[in-house]
């Protein structure tokens, strides 16, 4: 029997194909893996398709580590997929900029993207660049003169009806989702690396992009938006 916390379940849905890896967290290893191509003229897939895959692969899983899967992670990869860029300059008062002061820049751009885009969810929320006054950084300076700052940030959204539709499936299996991630965001921070996409999946998860902000849910008490959630003072 295997421990549910020394591995990782992905699931990768794109238009045209499907994949899932069983990684081994400590090793990096996949140790489970099982891909399927199909046509499709629709924009979301064939979720059929999608069931059938689950009914063929997830036994095997689950026999492989003695238990039952619980939780999975899905990357998706959907043309339906929107990606924002957003900028958003601050006037800074007390000249010296804060952790707070950026923490509180971060949510409003949140809360802008979310207002704005009430059909979509929120896979990623990165920061491309800063600019304290007229300096550009490409990381987080603490402490800074600075009377004004401006962020360049991206959003990856996608939209609602496809991850409910994907989520109801994966119940009939007993499995909730626990986070959403997209293909294209993965590759293109490991472009330069030879290594699979659930290595991609777990080593993003674990803050590899210092400059991407968990989201997290509205209703999550007692814990600070950086504290847990914001990888950019690690």
């Amino acid at each position: 029997m295997t421990d549910q916390s020394e591995f990782e379940t992905y699931l990768n849905i794109s238009s045209n194909k499907l994949r899932i890896y069983l990684l081994d967290k400590k090793n990096l290893k996949n140790l489970y893996f099982k891909e399927q191509s199909f046509e499709n003229d629709k924009v979301f897939l064939d979720f059929n398709i999608l069931k059938k895959f689950l009914d063929d692969n997830i036994y095997k899983i689950e026999k492989l580590i003695g238990e039952f899967i619980k939780n999975i992670t899905l990357i998706l990869e959907n043309k339906t997929i929107l990606i924002i860029n957003v900028g958003l300059k601050k006037k800074n008062y007390e000249n010296i900029v804060t952790k707070k002061f950026l923490e509180n820049l971060l949510i409003e751009l949140r809360d802008l993207i979310s207002e704005n885009y009430q059909d979509y969810r929120i896979m990623h929320m990165h920061i491309i660049s800063y600019l304290f006054d007229k300096n550009y950084f490409s990381k987080f300076k603490a402490d800074i003169n600075c009377k004004n700052l401006s962020l360049e940030t991206q959003f990856i959204s996608v939209p609602n009806r496809l991850v409910l539709e994907i989520d109801k499936i994966l119940e009939k299996f007993q499995i909730k989702t626990s986070s959403y991630l997209h293909e294209n965001y993965l590759r293109s921070l490991f472009k330069e690396k030879k290594i699979e996409l659930s290595e991609m999946a777990y080593k993003s998860q674990q803050g590899y992009n210092a400059n991407e902000i968990s989201i997290i849910p509205r209703n999550v008490k007692k814990i600070g938006f950086f504290e847990k959630f914001f990888q950019l003072f690690s």
